[in-house]
Order: structure tokens, then C-alpha cells, then sequence
């Protein structure tokens, strides 16, 4: 009978993920979130953190839509902690769930009509994810729990313009190229 729960459990956690290929894609860039974001940032002061740890998540939510983004930000996030020693705060992992939630919908949907400018299209996606879950979010949470003083929080705006900029060009010249669409396509691939 144990078995057959675990069987059942596993069948919808691959359910929410449409495939076992999206799922082990999701969870490479889980890691890669925490290690680019948690261990691969510089640290400035207590507050400000420069790191490339939600382009992964963004890369799960322009990839697979904003279900599996959000996911994938709330995972990294709470496991990033966990492996890093830092305490949990909500707030901030709702701003990291939000990176991939909004990339995703801004991609997937309200851009939707955007078939023949990528360029754009994840612009738009990636510096809509960052003000609402990187600019807004995570430093209200930053302010809420940490008391960070605002002169200190609005220099999260041009740190993540800058960061924003960046992944686009990264997630861009990834979905150029024709080898790494070919993988994703099969990934993609029920």
C-alpha cells in the first residue's frame, strides 16, 4: 500500500511538471540558482547582494511557463537559505517566487502577441521580473525584517537594471542558438 502512495505522489508531482525531463530541467536550475545567487554573490554589506541567482528562475519561467518559474524561485530560495545558514524570511522568498512567476507571465502571456522580436520580448520579461520580485519585494522584505534603511534599498534599482540587462543578453543568445532551442524543444516534449 506505501508503495502505491509514493507512486501516486510522484505521478503528480510530474503531473504539475508536464514530464520527468522538465523536472530534472527545473531542479539543474534550482542548483544553479543557489549557486549563483547564495554562494556565487558578492556580498555588500548586510543588504546588497550582486548575483545572477534569479536568472536561472527566469530562464524556468520564460522556458516552462510561470507555474514551474515560481516553483523553481521558491525552491531555490528556501533550499539557498537552508544550505547557506540564513534564516528563512517570507517575504524575500515570495520576491524569488515572483521572478519566475512574472518573467513567466509577462513571456508566455502578456507578450504573447511578440512571435518575431525575442529581443524585447525577454527584456520586457526580465526587467518586469526584477521590479516586482527583486526592486519591490525582496526589499520590502529586506526593510521588514532587516530595518535596511531606504537610501541603501534604492540602490537595489540600478543593481538590478544592470542585472536585468545582463540575463537578457544571456537568456537571449541561449534561445539563438540552434543546438540549445533543438535540446529545450525536446525537453519541451511530452
Amino acid at each position: 500500500m506505501a508503495v502505491n502512495n509514493k507512486s501516486a505522489a510522484i505521478k503528480s508531482d510530474i503531473r504539475l511538471f508536464g514530464s520527468t525531463r522538465i523536472l530534472i530541467v527545473a531542479a539543474l536550475l534550482v542548483a544553479m540558482s543557489i549557486v549563483l545567487g547564495k554562494f556565487g554573490a558578492i556580498n555588500i554589506g548586510n543588504s546588497i547582494r550582486i548575483g545572477f541567482g534569479g536568472m536561472p528562475i527566469q530562464m524556468a519561467g520564460i522556458f516552462f511557463g510561470p507555474v514551474i518559474g515560481a516553483v523553481v524561485g521558491l525552491v531555490a530560495d528556501v533550499a539557498g537559505c537552508i544550505l547557506k545558514g540564513y534564516s528563512i524570511n517570507p517575504i524575500i522568498t515570495l520576491g524569488s517566487t515572483c521572478i519566475g512567476l512574472v518573467s513567466g507571465l509577462m513571456f508566455h502571456y502578456a507578450l504573447k502577441q511578440m512571435k518575431k522580436v525575442l529581443l524585447p520580448k525577454i527584456a520586457i520579461s526580465t526587467v518586469a521580473a526584477h521590479a516586482v520580485g527583486s526592486m519591490l519585494i525582496t526589499s520590502i522584505g529586506l526593510y521588514a525584517y532587516y530595518h535596511t534603511p531606504f537610501e541603501t534599498l534604492i540602490l537595489r534599482v540600478p543593481i538590478y537594471l544592470i542585472t536585468a540587462a545582463v540575463e537578457t543578453a544571456v537568456i537571449y543568445l541561449m534561445l539563438k542558438n540552434k543546438a540549445f532551442s533543438s535540446e529545450l524543444d525536446k525537453v519541451r516534449r511530452k
